[in-house]
């Protein structure tokens, strides 16, 4: 199949020319590719670790107890399931815990930064659960007693925050007293900001949250999949029994062999560093944009939300598309109080969890700001645009050598 490994070389070539600003992706190192692509692949291990209903998991055992210790390890925690597949799978496992017989969540008006899974009409969370939801403040940031009095009147079984597209702290603290004030379990999705809590560069919700969540592959630098984490050993039965056999069935061992490395990674000082850093060229570029004219949010994260309505008069797609003909890849998103649809929306979403593993500096971030600035109103053609994207990409690693 020629024709699929030309394709894969053309995507190489994409990464490797282009600027990467999507805020849910990243870059694997090459040990997690390795694994990843190794003949793990080949083995079926229904069950855990001890507990198969296959022969032949003696290896696969041992390699999914180091993924469970070092991910303990790493988010200071009791328990985990590595198993799930994705970020989705995770949370309906961690549904499926607390609620088996249905119930209400309280979370985030999707509109202001929710999931997909956090009680779209499109997705299996609002069809199997009740969602209500609390709103932000006029300011884009938690709003703590709105939240309290919507979870009095409501009366929810989970509260269910971490977003993902939100670019302040959230205090763990306040909603964990929330949900002991109206009875509620607490759910944490923080898939986004995983690599920043395994860092402590932002509030590890796991000393508060019955369940948390997360993928991998975002600010954690792993494997795509997901993750489950609790301190609770009632729920952690109930967690693996959600993941397998009521929502999956073989687990993906290759890729749990890659959320090993990436958890071991994760601990190491140069992973701090590259958080650190992470951290700083976000809050960079969004600092360049608003010195520069354009409406977007202050960061205390790996992302930040752009206005191009107001900015620039362009609806988030149409600024999406324009970006990306010069080799700059962004998302459109909505933003809140957003009046668009989400197939258009009112703005972008800005990360640079994938540029800075490549070796963005502050520079750089100073730099793709005005750029984007630049573009994006006219003050500069294509071809000035794609040059500038050339020489900023130049000093950066190659995607094959990470």
């Amino acid at each position: 199949m020629n024709e699929i490994f030309e394709l894969i070389q053309k995507e190489q070539d994409r990464q490797n020319n282009g600027i990467e600003l999507i805020a849910s992706e990243n870059y694997t190192s090459k040990e997690i590719r390795e694994a990843v692509g190794s003949i793990l692949t080949n083995k079926y291990a229904e069950g855990y670790p001890g507990r198969r209903y296959y022969g032949g998991c003696e290896e696969v055992d041992e390699i999914e107890r180091i993924a469970i210790k070092e991910a303990c390890n790493l988010f200071e925690c009791k328990f985990a399931n590595v198993q799930p597949h994705s970020g989705s799978q995770a949370n309906a496992a961690a549904y499926r815990a607390l609620m088996p017989n249905g119930g209400k969540v309280l979370s985030l008006v999707l509109n202001d930064g929710g999931h997909l899974t956090h009680g779209s009409a499109v997705s299996f969370s609002s069809h199997f659960y009740q969602f209500v939801f609390y709103p932000l403040n006029k300011e884009g940031k938690m709003d703590y007693e709105t939240l309290r009095e919507i979870a009095i009147k409501e009366k929810p079984n989970v509260i269910l925050s971490g977003f993902s597209a939100f670019p302040y702290i959230i205090d763990f603290k306040k909603i964990r007293e929330i949900c002991d004030e109206v009875g509620a379990s607490m759910m944490v999705d923080m898939a986004h900001i995983a690599g920043l809590v395994a860092t402590h560069k932002h509030p590890s919700p796991i000393p508060y949250a019955d369940i948390v969540t997360s993928t991998t592959h975002k600010t954690l630098r792993g494997p795509r999949g997901g993750l489950i984490l609790t301190n609770s050993e009632e729920l952690i039965k109930k967690i693996n029994s959600a993941v397998f056999p009521f929502y999956q069935g073989g687990p993906l061992e290759h890729v749990i062999a890659g959320k090993a490395i990436c958890f071991k990674e994760a601990q190491s000082e140069d992973f701090k560093k590259y958080v650190d850093d992470l951290v700083r060229n976000t809050k960079v570029c969004s600092e360049t944009l608003r010195s520069l004219g354009a409406k977007a949010t202050d960061t205390e994260n790996h992302l930040f939300l752009l206005n191009t309505l107001d900015s620039f008069g362009l609806t988030g797609l149409e600024a999406q598309k324009k970006l990306e003909s010069i080799g700059v890849t962004t998302n459109k998103n909505m933003i809140p109080g957003d009046k668009l649809t989400p197939k258009e929306t009112s703005g972008l979403r800005i990360g640079f969890a994938a540029t800075t593993t490549r070796g963005c500096t502050e520079s750089d971030a100073k730099a793709i700001g005005t750029l984007i600035y630049n573009y994006l109103s006219n003050k500069i053609s294509d071809t000035e645009a794609k040059e500038e994207v050339s020489r900023l990409v130049k000093n950066w690693k190659l995607i094959q050598n990470i």
